[in-house]
């Protein structure tokens, strides 16, 4: 071989092995990308229903436990405070979700029937889910199949156990299954905001949301999903469990936790829901979401074959945390603080306390590790503590604060942990958290032996703000219903006024919702004019007709204060189309319209008041004129299209470098009772359920519809007849209804209508029609069938 063969081989190959190094290395990146989190939502005990309330309870003094109340008999009725005594409970307290009963069906699409069978956990996952999505910016259109995988953390589904206990089995029905299985957690959210990504829901005991965690980060970095909404659930509604505790002395008699307290005497118990929405940091920070705080890196691991399956293994517990830290490219004297599992347990606490120490605390330290779990005060939610504990941790990084993790009150620390030797320290009082030190681990170890342990820090930079806009802005707010929407009107304009710019809140929610039925929107030159204009919008009612899909461009006649209003139109909206070679205004107008969502057919105006104007429904609404304030008629004619109902794509208003702002108020859910009560002891009837008449002769096709109308309200559960205008999927139904309303069918008519031909798409009035039809047709051939057998 020649020397420049040679040569040319062996450059080749180094070129080759360049190429593979920078591929395994950028396989590497992918594989440990840091993760934003850039949305949250909750529901915890104590009535904290979103994250600002979460921060004040947490910088304040009191815990969330109560007594059981009525409407939970079976925790009741289990309480002696004597304990050891045989299928009793000696704990009367816990940290309960005020009102758990409550939901808003309608707006998801759910009947009476279903949402009183539904576990109140996934009921309550699926409001989180939604308001989760939405502080993110996220708009839910469920007909696009969002790029989302769904993670949920729940180890219990108590609720549905009320159908079963005694002989009478009679209240079970096809939502059985699907109102309380595990499974429908996860792949119930992904249904009813239209996701595409994995649907997982995880049961490793009180680690599941945090494995959750673990497993939405693998999924994220895989590339099998642009969003991972994590949640945990958790609701407390047996006796069978509490007896078991309380049988093995693992809770608290007064209900309360007391994490690394010398009166540390078993865990107290809670239960709550919540969710955070995590993608890759690149896309989040390209996409302008709130980076709130940053995932680095997760382990999870399994105790094996310790002392006893439930009882904590150290060693596991200090490899966990190695390996997570392993996973974020951290070193241990990084790591400022950590929200423990700290159940307050005499066994568990010191076992934990001497793996931090092990892993965390070194000499290497410059401060002492601070530990701390909101179990003290929160109880402990079991399946939904490790979100509880995440969504801590992402508020004490946004805010720059560690809060006190004990009280003066609550006496001395627990004296079997080396706190003199050792290099931890549970905090009491609040304290700011170094800029330079702001990373900090959660815990999560479940009874069943399943551990994990995730590292979070700040954003890397402070979040850059856009320069505040003096422009005047438009905001648009949207709901299922008008209580609804009036109730969203009045938030959003408190926040406005709260607000110093106004940009952000208008661009998040243009673009960071879903843009539903019953709408109003407005403009204004500042935060209050927004906030009053809003309101006086809202208060004059409906419009009286919605825009179709197209609407008349009318323009005037003076061509040269169209071209005038045209470029006075691009200064002051330059996100607008408006520049191009195309020099006719007309034209150019037309394009921008366009862009914007809005279909448009030119003719001639017979006035010169204005330069453009938009009609619809015989009405003229001014585009264009000239004058100092170039944009107020554009986005007034805006804004009535979208009142109106017309489907725009506003992104071309919102300035450069403006950001999702996440503590604009999400949706307001008009939530209504759905229960069912538990049974009482003997109460159990087993009654059959009486005849109905069968066989339908001479029965007429109003007969015929009047009872398939009935009937189907009966199904649902409806408490007033149903809309025939509205949807059948809308008022709730699905194919479980449509079995249910056809075997009525068959029972009261005699003729069976096959379940392919039920057209689940249709209106209720359509599909009853047609229905009726079939119904009526089936009836008056049997008695020719039966006259040729």
């Amino acid at each position: 071989m020649e020397a420049t063969e040679l040569r040319s081989l062996v450059e080749e190959q180094l070129a080759l092995t360049r190429r593979l190094k920078d591929q395994v290395r950028r396989l590497k990146e992918e594989s440990r990308a840091p993760l934003a989190v850039v949305g949250t939502a909750l529901r915890l005990p104590g009535g904290l229903t979103a994250p600002d309330q979460y921060w004040d309870f947490l910088n304040g003094g009191a815990d969330a436990t109560s007594e059981f109340p009525e409407d939970r008999p079976g925790l009741r009725s289990v309480y002696d405070p004597q304990p050891g005594r045989p299928g009793t409970s000696y704990v009367s307290r816990a940290a309960l979700i005020d009102d758990i009963a409550s939901f808003d069906a309608a707006f998801f699409g759910i009947s009476r029937r279903e949402a009183e069978s539904l576990d109140p956990q996934q009921r309550l996952m699926l409001e989180v889910a939604w308001e989760a999505m939405e502080r993110a910016g996220i708009a839910i259109r469920r007909g696009r199949r969002l790029d989302a995988g769904v993670f949920v953390g729940i180890m219990a589904a108590e609720y549905t156990d009320r159908l079963t206990r005694g002989a009478d089995l009679e209240g079970i029905d096809p939502y059985y299954g699907t109102g309380g299985g595990h499974a429908f957690a996860a792949g119930r959210v992904s249904h009813a905001l239209g996701l595409s990504g994995p649907a997982v829901s995880v049961d490793t005991a009180c680690s599941s949301s945090l494995v959750a965690l673990h497993q939405a980060a693998q999924s994220l970095r895989r590339g099998e999903c642009r969003y991972a909404l994590v949640g945990g659930a958790n609701a407390l509604f047996s006796p069978e469990l509490m007896v078991s505790l309380c049988q093995s002395r693992a809770l608290a008699p007064d209900g309360r936790s007391k994490p690394f307290l010398a009166s540390a005497d078993g865990y107290g118990r809670g239960e709550g829901v919540g969710a955070l929405v995590l993608m890759r940091l690149e896309e989040a920070e390209r996409e302008g979401r709130p980076v709130l705080a940053v995932l680095r890196g997760s382990a999870v691991n399994h105790d094996g074959a310790s002392s006893g399956l439930t009882v904590p293994n150290g060693p596991a517990q200090q490899e966990v945390l190695r390996s997570a830290l392993a996973d974020a490219g951290l070193r241990p004297e990084e790591v400022s603080y950590v929200e423990a599992h700290g159940t307050g347990t005499s066994l568990g606490d010191p076992i934990e306390a001497g793996a931090l120490q092990e892993v965390y605390g070194g000499s290497d330290r410059e401060a002492p590790l601070k530990v701390g779990s909101v179990k003290a005060r929160l109880g402990h939610l079991e399946a939904a503590s490790g979100v509880a504990a995440l969504i801590k941790v992402v508020l004490m990084l946004r805010h720059g604060t560690v809060p006190a993790a004990r009280a003066p009150e609550d006496g001395p620390l627990n004296p079997h942990i080396p706190w003199d030797t050792g290099n931890l320290e549970v905090p009491d009082r609040a304290a700011p958290w170094p800029e330079h030190a702001r990373v900090a681990g959660v815990s999560a170890f479940g009874l069943s032996g399943t551990n994990a342990h995730a590292l979070l820090t700040a954003p890397p930079t402070p979040e850059e703000r856009a320069p505040r806009s003096d422009r005047r802005e438009l905001v648009t707010v949207s709901a299922r219903d008008r209580a609804a929407l009036s109730d969203l009107v009045d938030r959003v304009g408190r926040h406005l006024v709260r607000g110093a710019d106004p940009a952000p809140a208008c661009h998040t929610l243009r673009l960071g919702r879903a843009h539903l039925p019953h709408r109003v929107a407005a403009t204004g030159a500042d935060a209050a004019a927004l906030a009053d204009n809003l309101r006086a919008a809202l208060a004059a009612g409906p419009p009286a007709a919605t825009a179709g899909r197209t609407v008349i461009l009318r323009l005037g006649r003076d061509h040269r204060a169209l071209a005038d209003a045209v470029r006075s139109l691009a200064d002051a909206l330059p996100g607008l189309d408006l520049a191009g070679p195309d020099t006719d205004p007309a034209t150019v107008l037309a394009g921008a319209l366009t862009g914007l969502g809005v279909r448009t057919a030119a003719e001639p105006a017979d006035t010169d008041a204005y330069a453009a104007a938009l009609v619809w429904d015989d009405r003229e609404h001014p585009l264009l004129a000239v004058g100092p304030d170039p944009a107020r008629p554009f986005l007034d004619a805006l804004a009535a299209l979208y009142t109106a109902g017309a489907d725009l794509d506003l992104s071309a208003l919102s300035p450069t470098g403006v950001r999702f702002d996440p503590d604009v108020p999400t949706y307001a859910f008009q939530r209504r009772r759905y229960w069912i009560d538990e049974p009482r002891t003997g109460t159990a009837t087993g009654t059959a359920a009486p005849d109905r008449e069968s066989g339908a002769a001479g029965v007429d096709r109003a007969e015929i519809t009047a009872f398939l109308h009935d009937e189907l309200a009966t199904v649902l559960h409806a408490e007033e007849a149903v809309d025939p205008d509205s949807a059948f999927l809308e008022v709730g139904g699905d194919s479980f209804t449509a079995m249910m309303l056809l075997t009525s069918v068959e029972q009261r008519f005699g003729c069976e209508i096959p379940l392919e031909g039920f057209d689940t798409e249709a209106t209720v009035g359509a599909l009853v029609a047609g229905l009726a039809d079939r119904i009526a047709e089936a009836v008056a051939d049997r008695p020719r069938q039966e006259a040729t057998v």
